[in-house]
């Protein structure tokens, strides 16, 4: 198997034992990103909106460094301590995907990483 290793330093470096991205053949997986601003260091928890806007930030980041955008994105999961959120998130969200948005699952969990609300991972694939 042939994998590559996606980074970007417009993109939180990882904080454990994995890559932003691995990118197989023509298909990348990005890891579950949360709301670190690489620019500042600062982690984004105040405001949902704001805090998802920063995680879809963070993926593209990660997608532009594979020579991708959201158009490329066929699965995405969310993860959210709250689904008290998932209205907001989902506006946030929705505004990345212009059309035909890709396959998705939405799971209220306990805990995520650094406490942050709210961690997208997703699958992009490009032709």
């Amino acid at each position: 198997m042939n994998k590559t290793i996606i980074y970007s330093d417009k993109a939180p470096s990882p904080i454990g034992s994995y890559s932003q991205g691995i990118m197989v053949g023509n298909t990348l997986f990005i890891s579950g990103q949360i709301a670190f601003d690489p620019a500042t260091g600062e982690l984004i928890t105040n405001d949902i909106s704001d805090e998802t806007d920063q995680v879809m930030k963070n993926l593209w980041a990660i997608l532009n460094a594979a020579g991708m955008d959201f158009s490329h994105v066929v699965k995405c999961s969310i993860f959210v301590k709250d689904m008290g959120y998932f209205e907001t998130i989902n506006t946030i969200y929705g505004k990345y995907f212009h059309e035909n948005p890709p396959a998705r699952e939405t799971v209220e969990v306990s805990g995520l990483p650094k406490n942050v609300n709210v961690e997208i991972s997703c699958i992009a694939v490009k032709e």
